[in-house]
């Protein structure tokens, strides 16, 4: 390797909305950049037009700000490699596969994708490892006119060497492919758009990537890549660094994917997840800090984040750690930052106007402080406060059949006697009045005496600290609700 600065790529092909396997890739690739003081590059892989669309290749840009992963070149940020959508960059693509060809790297295969599985076929029953058998490598000119003339498309593809490759992995020290394994493989579609092996190896070659950390599953294609740079004329000392990480397992032992819960990044922003804990538990799949903490910020990360530390076992994710660490970056937030964060929240499920008015902001900004200890996802947060801002507040049917029962009448009643003389507002004088007259006096077990008082005033047997609540919402409208049991 040169003593060039280090950078890494992060490079997706945006299918749909980016998800966790994509995010921890992102993650470690920005992490060892800024830990190293390189460059972090972000790519488009989009020739896939059928697939890719703009905007999935939006959403990927806003999710990787929304974690403040942000790029040293890239779409928007701009470069001296540019453009860095491969959609723009089909020229270049064009000009390697055609110089390839020249160098008799590269051959025009006319097979056809039914003479294809046919071979594969024969191969299967003969025993043999199921792969292009190199029909193509030498094709006479006889038989090329016939292959034109009966209309056939030729794909270009790649001639590998007998022999083996060999290479060092970050991660996983030496890897070996054997050749008899890894056939000639196809470069160029017959309508000319560039297959994935051409486009990244040409591309980091070309933009000067120095580390390429990716999962696990794109391993085998290391070898591919290696035969493109070779044919490109990079010595080998130039190649660019593998580390390949290590898969991400779902709770049912096999790799995390759609089929078994891995879910879109957008599904946890949606769901009130803050991109510092989606970061910081990522960070945690597959590396460690090297003690046993397992909240750490992104600046922290930057300082701690090498290759080494990466375990090349299988992460596996686990739900209800992710919505523990969410837990903890909640209460770190600052009154002003759990305000800002819920917000959206509250105006998507109607709790607020939007904009919202000074009355409803002053209600929030007191009822936030009593919840914040209890909150898991952003998302809960709209069903604990919207009691705070109906004048009728909907009772839970299960609640009241639990709490609000014959006996609960008396409840009600002695709670708006103590409360309606009261001269202070406030949860301390509430809470003694209450526990005075429900506790002391009638002899009340507090469960039974304060659930029926909670399900009368928020709706349900579940929600913020009753006495708090009550503060909040005020005399005339508790006193209103307890008479309308």
């Amino acid at each position: 390797m040169s003593s060039r600065p280090i950078k890494v790529r992060f490079a997706p092909s945006p299918t749909g909305d980016l998800h966790v396997g994509n995010i921890r890739t992102a993650l470690f690739d920005w992490a060892y950049a800024r830990h190293t003081g390189g460059i972090f590059l972000f790519r488009i892989e989009d020739t896939d037009r059928t697939r890719v669309t703009d905007e999935y290749i939006a959403a990927a840009i806003d999710t990787l700000k929304w974690l403040g992963l942000n790029w040293d070149e890239g779409p928007e940020v701009g470069g001296p490699h540019g453009p860095y959508l491969q959609s723009q960059r089909l020229d270049t693509y064009a000009y390697w596969a055609d110089r390839f060809i020249k160098q008799g790297d590269a051959y025009y295969c006319y097979c056809t994708p039914e003479e294809l599985e046919a071979r594969r076929e024969a191969q299967k029953e003969s025993g043999q490892a199921p792969g292009y058998d190199g029909k193509c490598r030498v094709v006479a000119d006889a038989d090329r006119v016939r292959y034109e003339a009966e209309g056939r498309q030729p794909v270009i593809r790649m001639r590998m060497p007998e022999g083996s490759t060999t290479f060092h992995d970050v991660i996983r020290g030496e890897c070996t492919f054997d050749h008899n394994f890894v056939p000639d493989f196809v470069l160029v579609r017959a309508d000319g758009s560039p297959l994935y092996t051409l486009a990244v190896a040409v591309d980091d070659v070309l933009m000067e990537v120095t580390h390429v950390l990716r999962g696990e599953d794109l391993l085998s294609s290391t070898p591919r890549q290696i035969r493109v740079y070779q044919a490109m004329g990079v010595k080998e000392d130039e190649y660019p660094l593998f580390a390949h990480l290590p898969f991400v397992m779902g709770t049912d032992n096999a790799k995390l994917s759609k089929r078994n819960g891995e879910t879109s990044i957008a599904w946890y922003r949606e769901q009130g997840f803050l991109p510092e804990a989606i970061c910081n538990y990522l960070a945690l799949l597959g590396w460690s800090p090297g003690d046993d903490r397992e909240n750490i910020s992104l600046q922290e990360l930057t300082e701690l984040f090498t290759i080494d530390r990466v375990n090349s076992n299988p992460a596996r994710f686990d739900m209800k750690k992710l919505e523990n660490i969410n837990g903890d970056k909640i209460r770190a937030l600052s009154a002003d930052d759990f305000y800002r964060w819920t917000l959206p929240f509250l105006e998507r499920g109607n709790i607020v106007s939007s904009p919202i008015t000074k009355d409803q902001e002053q209600t929030v900004r007191r009822a936030l402080p009593i919840i914040q200890e209890r909150v898991i996802k952003l998302s809960e947060i709209p069903a604990m406060l919207a009691f705070l801002f109906t004048e009728k507040v909907d009772l839970d049917p299960e609640s009241v059949a639990k709490y609000l029962e014959s006996d609960s009448k008396k409840i009600i009643e002695k709670a708006i006697e103590v409360l309606s003389p009261l001269t202070t507002w406030d949860h301390s004088s509430i809470d003694s009045a209450l526990r005075g007259a429900l506790i002391d006096e009638m002899g009340l077990k507090p469960r039974l005496a304060f659930s029926a008082i909670r399900v009368a005033i928020t709706g349900s047997h579940i929600s913020p600290p009753l006495f708090e609540s009550m503060e909040i919402l005020g005399r005339a409208r508790c006193l209103a609700r307890l008479s309308a049991i």
